[in-house]
């Protein structure tokens, strides 16, 4: 996988920082699976939404309430799909999502 190691995921505290208390839990993006779902995502040849059902055991309405509910609106990144021949790849592109985004985003809340 196309793990970048200088990304940091936005509220999440690395391992072993006596500042937090809290622990990530396996739904929780700074860890379990959704760390494993962001790492799937930042893979210069991106993923597909079966390819995380198989890596995490989740349903596919499930897979993609993550990516619109945490990736896209909670993190603020900019989910890029693209369709191919292998079907509908997702890919983080460029970090955080356009401020047009962010402001819709924003608006909804």
């Amino acid at each position: 996988m196309g793990f970048d190691p200088t990304f940091v995921i936005p509220g999440c505290v690395p391992a072993g920082d006596s500042r937090s208390e809290r622990r990530p839990g396996i739904h929780s993006p700074c860890g379990g699976y959704g760390f494993r779902i962001i790492a799937m995502l930042q893979a210069p040849a991106g993923t597909t939404i079966a390819a995380i059902m198989t890596a995490t055991d989740w349903q596919q309405h499930s897979v993609r309430g993550f990516l619109a509910g945490v990736v896209r609106k909670k993190l603020g990144l900019n989910l890029a799909p693209e369709q191919t021949d292998k079907g509908r790849v997702y890919r983080i592109k460029g970090g955080k999502a356009s401020s047009a985004t962010v402001d819709r985003v924003n608006q909804t809340a």
